[in-house]
């Protein structure tokens, strides 16, 4: 009998290992209670004992984790790791466009991204004011309250919008939206003017706006001003003025060149 000789990524076979082992982590994105073997066999096309061999590595490798007692697999904490330190530059090329912020309202300006559920801040200015709201950085805020949670959502398709809320929206404060109906009206409101809002939503006494900021290698970031209510209030035509117009910069200075 001939030897069988392994796989390798440059063999016809590695590439479609590797091939498949996206599609099961992309399947993946965006399910926090994660999806059983038979659902991603069925949602790829692929046969279940294919899907089983992949994800068993995926698992041995800590890039997916078993996610139930029925055998559900989710998203891992070293493929978390990995997106993590990949993210934790990304404040980088948009600290300019934080820092014309500060310098034009005096108020904490931080930026966040899309974590599972959630969305977490990777980097802030804080403000010099006595009385301030700063969220340290590795904070978590919930999508559907916080404005930077807001503001991503109403970059993403439906779809997208769907499978990263909860299935009951959860309430934080009394000014909480936990209407599904209201929320995406309330995104597609964000979608035409560019600014998101929280109205002491998730904290009492503390109101932020937010813009959400395509980075240049594609990722998207959400950058946010948050001061004690009574202030924002006063100033939130301002605010507003400052971020769309710090958003039509970015949205520029960003802007991948056209292909010739």
């Amino acid at each position: 009998m001939p030897a069988e000789h392994p796989r390798t990524p440059e063999s016809p076979g590695g590439v479609q290992v590797i091939a498949r082992m996206g599609q099961i982590l992309r399947a993946l994105d965006g399910e926090p209670s994660g999806l059983s073997l038979a659902q991603l066999a069925v949602r790829l096309g692929l046969p279940r004992s294919t899907v089983h061999r992949i994800v068993s590595a995926l698992v041995t490798e800590g890039l997916l984790a078993v996610a139930s007692p029925s055998g559900r697999v989710r998203i891992g904490p070293e493929f978390a790791r990995i997106a993590a330190s990949s993210q934790h530059d990304l404040w980088r090329e948009i600290e300019p466009f934080m820092r014309r912020i500060f310098d034009a309202l005096g108020e904490s300006v931080d930026c966040a991204v899309l974590g599972d559920g959630h969305v977490r801040v990777v980097h802030l200015i804080p403000a010099t004011h006595q009385l301030r709201v700063v969220a340290e950085i590795g904070t978590t805020f919930p999508l559907h309250g916080s404005s930077k949670g807001k503001a991503l959502l109403a970059e993403l398709e439906p779809e997208k919008v769907f499978s990263l809320l909860p299935a009951r929206l959860e309430r934080f404060t009394e000014h909480t939206q936990t209407n599904l109906r209201v929320l995406l009206d309330e995104l597609s409101a964000i979608r035409a003017s560019g600014v998101a809002y929280d109205f002491e939503e998730v904290t009492p006494g503390v109101c932020a706006a937010a813009i959400a900021v395509r980075e240049p290698f594609g990722s998207l970031v959400a950058v946010s001003v948050a001061a004690p209510a009574h202030r924002f209030r006063e100033r939130q035509e301002e605010i507003t003025r400052v971020l769309a117009g710090v958003k039509a910069e970015a949205s520029v200075a960003f802007r991948a060149p056209e292909r010739r």
